[in-house]
């Protein structure tokens, strides 16, 4: 699987979770809203410590962040 598209859907998936708005999600992480939409749609490539901040502002393990969807976990 595609890592960015992996981290793109997690990251997504989380946000809606803890219904959030990309803008909210961007006032809470520091992360402009564009940054956020280019995450979510695959296209940004994120650091070790960009994954780190994005988890810490949705309240989850940096781990979850890179965990395949449950169906799919070996």
């Amino acid at each position: 699987m595609d890592m960015r598209r992996l981290v793109a859907q997690n990251v997504k998936r989380i946000r809606l979770e803890r219904g959030l708005t990309q803008e909210q999600f961007s006032e809470i992480s520091g992360f402009s809203q564009q940054y956020l939409s280019g995450l979510e749609t695959g296209r940004r490539n994120p650091t070790v410590v960009t994954l780190y901040e994005l988890a810490k502002a949705l309240g989850v393990n940096h781990l979850d962040l890179l965990q395949p969807p449950a169906r799919t976990r070996r």
